[in-house]
C-alpha cells in the first residue's frame, strides 16, 4: 500500500540555482530599496503628525540603525526558518525552488499583516521591567542592540553550517542574557532583578514542547493517512524531476502555504514588539501611546479607570499611607520585579496610578492630545497597572465583579500601549518575505536529504507540514511563540520513523546540539554585548 521508499540517491537533488539570474537580483534590490524608503517615510510622517519635529540628527541616526538591525533580524529569520516550509515542496518536485520561495515569501507577508500582535508582546514581557520603562535610556539602547545582534549572530552561525535552528529560541536566549547581565550589573541585594520567571516558564513550555509535538503528531498523522487514504501514489518518493499527480501537488502546495502563512503570523511578531520598543524609546510622543484610539472611546475608558481606582483603593485601605504618583510608580515597579503585587500598599499605589490615568485622559479627552511632556508618565502608569493586573491573576479577596472590572481595564490599557502601526507590520512582512527568497538552500538540503535515510515521500512531506501548520496556528491563537524549525524538522523525523525509513543520526545529533546550545550561546553573546554597550551608550 505504501509503495517502496527510495534512497536519496534514487532521486536527484532538485535544481537549486533559482534566484541567481540578474533579473531576480534587480527585482530583489528594487524591493529592498522601496521597503527602506517606505519605512523612512512612515517614521517621518508619524513624527510630523505627532508634532515631534525637533529630533536631533544623532538620535534619528540611532533610531535608523536600530530599525535596520531589527528588520535585519526578521530578514535572517526569513531565510533561516522559512526554508523549512519550502523543503517539502521542493524535494517532492511540487514547485520549482524559485517559485516555492517566492510563493512562501508572499504567504509569510500575508501572515504578518493579519497577525494579532499577542505574540509580539508575550516576548517583550520577558524583558526586565525597568528596561522596558526606560527604553529610551542608554541601558535601553544597549538592551535592544545586544539582544538583536546576538540573535542574528547565532542564526547566521547555524545557517552557515546548514543546521536548522530556532530563531525564537535564539531571541528568547538573547533576552534572558540581557536580563541576567542587567541583574549582575544591578545594585547589590536586588536578586533576580528584572527576570520575569513566570513569562520565561510560559514561553519555554511552548518552545520545549515544539519538537516533541512535531515528532509524535507527524508520525501519527502519517499512520492515520495510511489508514484513510489508500492510494499508493501518495506514499512514493519522486521519480527523477517529474512532478507528482495534480491532487498530491495541490495538497503539498496547500500545506506549504499554510506553514508559511502561520510562520509569518507567529514569527513575524517577535520583531514587531522589539521595533515598537525602539520607536517608543526614540520618539515617545509619536509611539508611546496609541494615537489611533478613537476619541469616542475615551469616556468609557475614563469611567473604567475610575472604577478600577475605587477597587484598588478599597483593597488598599490597610496601607499605612497614600503615596504620591512618583512614589506609587516606584512601589509598583519594585513589586513587579519581585512578583509581590498582592499587598495592600501596592493596591493603594495602583489606585493612585489608576486615578492619575483617569485624570490625564479625562483632561485631554484623547490619547493623541496628551502633551509630549506628560506622555512618558501616562504610558508608564498604564503599563505598570496592566502588568500588575496580569501578575495578580485570580487573587483571593476580589469579587467576581471586581476581577471582571480589572480585566476590562487591563484590556483597555493594553489597547492604549500595546499596538502595532500598520507600516510596522508591512515592514516586518517585507523583511521576512524577502529573507525567505535568499539563503534558503542550506537548510532546505538538510531537511530534504539529511534527516531521513530515505527520500522524502509525498505523504511524509504533507504529514509534517499539516502538523506544523496546525500547531503554529494554535500557538498564534493563544499568543505563544513556537519554533517552526523545531516542529517541522522533528515532524520530518517522525514521519521517517513511522515510514520505516530510518534516521541519519549524524544530522540529528548536530541539530540536537544546536538546539541545546542555542540558549546558553545566545545568552552569553547577548550578555557580553549588553555589558559592552552599557559602557558605550
Amino acid at each position: 500500500m505504501s509503495g517502496t521508499l527510495l534512497s536519496p540517491a534514487a532521486a536527484p537533488r532538485p535544481n537549486m540555482k533559482g534566484g541567481t539570474n540578474q533579473a531576480f537580483r534587480m527585482f530583489f534590490m528594487g524591493v529592498v530599496t522601496a521597503a527602506l524608503v517606505f519605512v523612512g517615510y512612515s517614521v517621518l510622517g508619524d513624527l510630523r503628525s505627532a508634532g515631534e519635529n525637533g529630533m536631533a540628527v544623532s538620535a534619528f541616526a540611532l533610531l535608523a540603525l536600530a530599525l535596520l538591525i531589527a528588520l535585519g533580524f526578521e530578514f535572517v529569520n526569513g531565510f533561516h526558518d522559512t526554508a523549512n516550509a519550502v523543503a517539502t515542496v521542493i524535494y517532492t518536485n511540487s514547485l520549482p525552488p524559485l517559485v516555492a520561495v517566492v510563493w512562501s515569501g508572499m504567504w509569510n507577508l500575508a501572515g504578518v499583516l493579519v497577525s494579532s500582535g499577542a505574540v509580539a508582546y508575550s516576548v517583550v514581557t520577558l524583558l526586565p521591567v525597568e528596561l522596558i520603562l526606560q527604553v529610551g535610556s542608554g541601558a535601553g539602547h544597549a538592551m535592544i542592540f545586544a539582544l538583536l545582534l546576538s540573535a542574528i549572530i547565532w542564526n547566521l552561525a547555524t545557517w552557515a553550517f546548514g543546521i536548522p535552528n530556532s530563531s525564537s529560541h535564539a531571541l528568547v536566549g538573547s533576552i534572558l542574557g540581557v536580563g541576567f547581565a542587567n541583574q549582575l550589573m544591578s545594585p547589590a541585594g536586588s536578586a533576580l532583578y528584572g527576570v520575569d520567571w513566570s513569562q520565561v516558564r510560559k514561553v519555554f513550555s511552548a518552545l520545549l514542547f515544539s519538537p516533541v509535538c512535531g515528532f509524535v503528531l507527524a508520525a501519527g498523522m502519517l499512520i492515520l493517512m495510511r489508514l484513510v487514504i489508500r492510494n499508493a501514489a501518495l506514499y512514493r518518493a519522486p521519480e527523477g524531476d517529474a512532478p507528482p499527480p495534480l491532487w498530491i501537488r495541490g495538497l503539498l502546495v496547500g500545506t506549504c502555504t499554510g506553514v508559511s502563512f502561520f510562520h509569518g503570523s507567529n514569527d513575524g511578531q517577535k520583531g514587531m514588539g522589539l521595533i515598537m520598543l525602539i520607536l517608543i524609546g526614540a520618539a515617545p510622543t509619536a509611539y508611546a501611546l496609541n494615537r489611533a484610539m478613537p476619541d469616542d472611546m475615551m469616556p468609557a475608558f475614563v469611567q473604567t479607570a475610575q472604577q478600577a481606582a475605587h477597587v484598588f483603593e478599597a483593597h488598599g485601605s490597610a496601607a499605612p499611607s497614600l503615596p504620591n504618583a512618583e512614589e506609587a510608580r516606584a512601589q509598583v515597579t519594585d513589586a513587579l520585579r519581585t512578583k509581590t503585587v498582592a499587598r495592600p500598599e501596592i493596591y493603594s499605589a495602583l489606585g493612585v496610578l489608576s486615578d492619575d490615568i483617569a485624570q490625564s485622559v479625562g483632561s485631554y479627552h484623547s490619547l493623541q492630545a496628551i502633551p509630549a511632556a506628560a506622555v512618558p508618565n501616562v504610558r508608564t502608569d498604564m503599563y505598570l497597572v496592566a502588568e500588575a493586573v496580569r501578575n495578580m491573576g485570580k487573587v483571593s479577596g476580589f469579587t467576581g465583579d471586581e476581577t471582571a472590572e480589572l480585566s476590562k481595564f487591563m484590556g483597555q490599557l493594553n489597547a492604549g500601549t500595546r499596538f502595532i502601526p500598520t507600516w510596522v507590520k508591512i515592514a516586518v512582512a517585507l523583511a521576512l518575505g524577502l529573507g525567505t527568497m535568499v539563503g534558503w538552500k542550506r537548510i532546505v538540503v538538510t531537511v530534504g536529504e539529511k534527516i531521513g535515510k530515505t527520500h522524502l515521500t509525498y505523504a511524509q512531506g504533507a504529514a509534517a507540514e499539516l502538523v506544523a501548520m496546525g500547531t503554529i496556528g494554535l500557538a498564534e491563537r493563544y499568543g505563544l511563540p513556537v519554533s517552526t524549525t523545531h516542529i517541522l524538522s522533528s515532524g520530518v523525523a517522525g514521519t521517517m520513523v513511522a515510514g520505516g525509513g530510518g534516521l541519519q543520526w549524524t544530522t540529528l545529533r548536530a541539530m540536537a546540539m544546536a538546539w541545546v546550545t542555542t540558549l546558553p550561546a545566545a545568552m552569553l553573546i547577548s550578555g557580553v554585548l549588553y555589558f559592552v554597550f552599557r559602557h558605550i551608550f
